[in-house]
């Protein structure tokens, strides 16, 4: 196996590295492959043996010229005619079995790669998601890994099986005749020379092709879903979107030509190349057998290994463009498996304690943090990350939850308070300070009892393009009918879908746009009663409902809430009112708490607040 990893980074050295190629990329992809070393050991010999094979065969073709030209018995020419299918049958049987352990590899390969980088990217936090195009992530787990996978199969493969044949068919051709065989070579320096120039153009141009292609991916996952089908709709746009579109493909297919063209003429060069130095070969051996130096079978023997020898020179010829290909996708795959995840379990959590759960902000302080420490400016379609961040934005926040109670935070948009809600479940980490569940650090706790502990609603819901009972059972597999039936029916949603022709099984469509928006989030409800946690996170989960569906959801609020330690943050005051604790919260800092009857007492920002919204609701309710 190293032997045969020396021969790929052997490759690798024959130019300068291209820009944009990492060193020790090779040894990387050596110990990515090692879980498949058997299989590739395996292949690996099965191309030697094909190998030897096809250098046998000229030399029984001579054999057979000879015999006829010196009037040798019939039955050696038909036993020598029987070695020569043999030969045939064995090759064809042992390039099936080739074929198939490379599959195999291969296929092993993409899988691989595909779960590791599925597993890391789901490793990666929040911040991460909202910057990266999704088109560009899909690309990097379909393009680049099955690009990656080539040189597992073709490009290592050719690479030994040419190696050995070159090797093979030199030596046997210096043995018939030195003098040909050093004329054939003579051509030789042409088939190295155009390599190393065509190397790099053909890598420059297989990244800027994957550039182009996750940009397309990117744009067609977009438009195409439901929310970006409907504001290209609405706002006339569909030729403007057909022209970015066409711009991108139309490089795309600029660059295909070009690297087709490219490709063809190497090849159609080395081809012609190889055309001369056989005429060649019979030019010289022909006089030489003509004056009786060599044996008519020979010159045969030395045309046909020819074919062996300049045919995997043109390959290896042509190996280092092969390489850089696939090492390009490689690198565009590590590119993202080496990013930071940032947000880390310790390797020894603590566990959390039964019962009721407290929730403790200790002088939380926290900044954003930068792109460059969780994000690839190819992810996100720029030349370079915006590297702005890192500036405070909440300011020593403190706040303490008793078990079963609610602290309800109020202020101004853009004050901080879904900064303050991210902390608890862990999609950011703070700077400084210590946010706690149970006396216990978020930090120090396993991902598995801070996500069954922590369940979070949003002011909108998610939910996958799948039914019902999937989306219900994301949170619990093993919950049972009965269960599902008892969370929508606490959810006020029961109704709905036994009314439904599929029930529990109708799908719900792209992020549940099937559904109405106050169904959707009473939906998602149901998800939280079913996972049943002991810390509630509302984040403004009736913001954007009409008066009916938010008087639904609030009911299915009120079952989600009871029993249970809550943090919420609203808009519409009126539904903290019963809160245990209001914190009004502007510019990152906690200006004022206390309960509702206290905070109107205090006649300062929150009864500001309040009076603002009871008027807007008498002018409203005066329109009506």
């Amino acid at each position: 196996m190293d032997n045969t990893w020396s021969l790929l980074n052997g490759a690798m050295r024959s130019a300068d590295t291209p820009k944009g190629l990492r060193r020790g990329t090779v040894r990387r992809v050596a110990a990515f492959a090692r879980p498949h070393w058997a299989r590739l050991a395996v292949f690996l010999g099965l191309t030697v043996v094909s190998a030897v094979l096809a250098v046998s065969t000229p030399l029984l073709a001579g054999r057979v010229v000879d015999v006829i030209v010196g009037g040798g018995a019939a039955a050696t020419v038909a036993w020598l005619a029987l070695a020569i299918a043999g030969l045939a049958i064995a090759d064809a049987a042992l390039g099936l079995v080739e074929r198939w352990q490379s599959a195999r590899i291969g296929e092993g390969l993409i899988f691989d790669l595909r779960r590791a980088v599925f597993e890391h990217v789901q490793r990666m936090p929040v911040a991460f998601f909202t910057r990266t195009r999704t088109g560009a992530l899909v690309s990097r787990l379909n393009n680049d890994v099955i690009g990656a996978q080539r040189t597992f199969t073709a490009t290592l493969s050719g690479l030994v099986t040419n190696v050995i044949q070159l090797v093979l068919s030199l030596a046997v051709m210096v043995t018939l005749s030195w003098q040909v065989t050093l004329l054939a070579l003579v051509l030789l320096p042409v088939f190295v020379l155009p390599a190393r120039r065509i190397g790099r153009r053909m890598a420059a141009l297989q990244h800027e092709s994957a550039e182009l292609n996750a940009a397309m991916t990117t744009q067609m996952t977009e438009r195409f879903s439901a929310p970006g089908a409907t504001l290209v709709k609405l706002f006339g746009r569909p030729r403007a979107e057909s022209a970015e579109f066409a711009a991108r493909a139309g490089r795309v297919r600029d660059i295909g030509v070009r690297t087709a063209m490219l490709t063809r003429w190497f090849m159609t060069s080395l081809t012609l190349v190889s055309a001369l130095a056989q005429a060649l070969v019979y030019g010289l051996g022909g006089w030489l057998a003509l004056r009786g130096d060599l044996a008519a079978g020979t010159v045969v023997a030395l045309a046909l290994l020819l074919t062996r020898l300049y045919t995997p020179l043109t390959a290896l010829a042509n190996v280092r463009v092969d390489v850089m290909t696939a090492l390009v996708s490689f690198e565009r795959v590590f590119e993202v498996i080496d990013l930071d995840p940032m947000i880390k379990e310790r390797p020894d959590p603590v566990p959390l304690p039964a019962g009721g759960v407290s929730v403790e902000f200790d002088d939380v302080r926290f900044g954003y943090p930068s792109a460059d420490r969780y994000s690839l400016a190819s992810l996100e379609e720029v030349s370079t990350l915006d590297n702005r961040g890192g500036e405070e934005v909440l300011h020593g926040v403190s706040f303490h939850a008793a078990p079963g109670q609610m602290v309800a935070l109020v202020g101004s948009s853009g004050a901080g308070k879904s900064t303050i809600a991210s902390l608890l479940p862990r999609l950011y980490d703070v700077d400084s300070g210590a946010v706690r569940l149970s006396g216990v650090d978020v930090r120090d706790l396993a991902f598995t009892d801070l996500r069954r502990t922590v369940g979070v609603v949003t002011q909108d819901g998610h939910l996958f393009h799948d039914t019902i009972r999937a989306n219900l059972t994301y949170v619990r597999p093993d919950a049972g009918e009965e269960e599902l039936w008892d969370a929508l029916g606490r959810a006020r949603l029961a109704a709905l879908v036994r009314s439904l022709p599929d029930g529990l099984d109708t799908l719900v469509g792209e992020r549940g746009y099937r559904l109405s928006g106050g169904e959707r989030q009473r939906l998602t409800i149901a998800r939280l009663l079913l996972a049943q946690p002991r810390v509630v996170v509302l984040d403004e989960a009736t913001a954007h409902l009409d008066s009916e569906s938010e008087v639904a959801v609030g009911e299915a609020l009120s079952d989600a809430l009871d029993g249970r330690t809550a943090l919420v943050i609203a808009h519409r005051l009126s539904t903290v009112r019963a809160a245990d604790l209001i914190l009004v919260v502007e510019d990152g800092e906690v200006v004022e708490r206390g309960t509702h009857e206290e905070l109107l007492a205090a006649d300062g920002r929150y009864a500001e607040l309040y009076r603002t919204q009871f008027s807007e609701g008498e002018r409203e309710h005066a329109a009506a």
